[in-house]
């Protein structure tokens, strides 16, 4: 089970809306998600519509008269979506806690005690730097830090490191964090200068995914929604959807013993001659980075689908197995498809895939 907080004090930075499209993407992808909603304003709550006379404050409260457990307190929302409701009272936690010994691993110790078999649970944390924020950084093994390509998001990112440093040295926990670009416009050339800002600050901590500025994505809100269920085929649907699978792909996979381990080098040497190398290319002069991602491999964001600049465009050979795959271009963050190949069918999501067929070589 990976437990995920996902925080940042600075308020309008895509917060909740991370919380809730991500937990229900996970949930698509087969996931069993438990969303908690640790944010005192409940928008997580309220943003799906959830009622219930039950909230996390019942369950971290030893003073409330009408206790609760977890597992008492979840609303089912879809197939794999369960939600802990928050609640206004919970702003009263704090004031709670202030006197007691352990207050910064209250939470932490309910999901210690917590089996419900869930794959993940996200938290989605109050935008400030109080002692429910510390809570979920105590009880998480990981967190994601939504930012937006401003200046002030940028300077509000380090204290919040600064509390994770503290956590570490206090409470002993070692965290890991990444860093989530929300609200991204492209429309504007200095969105650009503050990505290429933060991907030198944080590097190897960036998620490769973008989350762009997308208006459905505040309509499925409005309407008690999350965005695969208002309108799957947008913009901010594809974008949490590529997050998710960029998530997963970070799933431990278990060790193979040695003896397999030298099965699969000899399967490797016996099938790597019948590959065929194909040569991806797209012309992008301007362009700072481009992958080029598919079925092939698994549609990953990372160093070995990064494109390599050429002659004005970009190229990336690839060995392939005979077959038909799908693929698309990412260029600076933006999901195209190959405009010089005329083979393309409609994904699931209403765009369009560009379609190669493979033939392996002969012996």
């Amino acid at each position: 089970m990976r437990i995920i907080s996902i925080t940042n004090q600075k308020g309008g930075c895509g917060k909740t809306t991370t919380a809730i499209n991500l937990a229900a993407s996970l949930a698509a992808n087969n996931r069993k998600v438990l969303l908690i909603d640790l944010d005192p304003q409940a928008h997580a709550t309220s943003g799906l519509n959830i009622r219930s006379d039950l909230s996390i404050y019942n369950v971290l409260s030893k003073l409330t008269g009408n206790k609760a457990s977890l597992s008492e307190i979840i609303q089912n929302w879809g197939e794999n979506f369960d939600v802990a409701p928050s609640s206004i009272v919970l702003s009263t936690l704090e004031q709670e806690l202030a006197g007691e010994i352990g207050r910064e691993s209250r939470l932490w110790e309910v999901l210690e005690d917590f089996k419900a078999g869930y794959d993940y649970i996200l938290i989605d944390c109050p935008p400030n730097l109080g002692i429910l924020t510390i809570n979920a950084i105590r009880a998480a093994e990981e967190i994601i830090i939504p930012v937006e390509a401003s200046r002030f998001s940028l300077e509000g990112l380090d204290q919040l490191l600064g509390i994770i440093g503290l956590v570490r040295e206090r409470l002993n926990h070692n965290v890991d964090y990444r860093v989530l670009v929300a609200n991204f416009d492209s429309r504007l050339a200095h969105s650009f200068k503050l990505l290429d800002k933060i991907k030198t600050n944080f590097q190897e901590k960036l998620f490769s995914n973008i989350i762009h500025v997308n208006v459905k994505l505040k309509e499925a809100q409005n309407e008690g929604k999350h965005i695969f269920s208002y309108d799957k085929y947008c913009r901010g649907a594809k974008d949490y959807f590529s997050l998710s699978r960029e998530i997963i792909m970070d799933e431990d996979v278990p060790a193979v013993s040695f003896a397999l381990e030298k099965r699969m080098r000899r399967v490797l040497r016996e099938e790597l001659p019948k590959l065929s190398e194909v040569t991806f290319s797209v012309s992008a002069p301007e362009a700072k980075e481009v992958f080029v991602v598919g079925d092939f491999n698994n549609w990953k964001l990372d160093h070995s689908s990064r494109m390599e600049a050429a002659d004005g465009g970009w190229k990336k050979r690839v060995n392939l197995a005979s077959g038909r795959y799908r693929y698309r271009f990412v260029i600076d963050g933006n999901w195209v498809e190959d405009s010089a190949n005329p083979a393309r069918e409609i994904n699931p999501y209403g765009s369009m895939d560009s379609m190669i067929e493979v033939f392996g070589r002969k012996d």
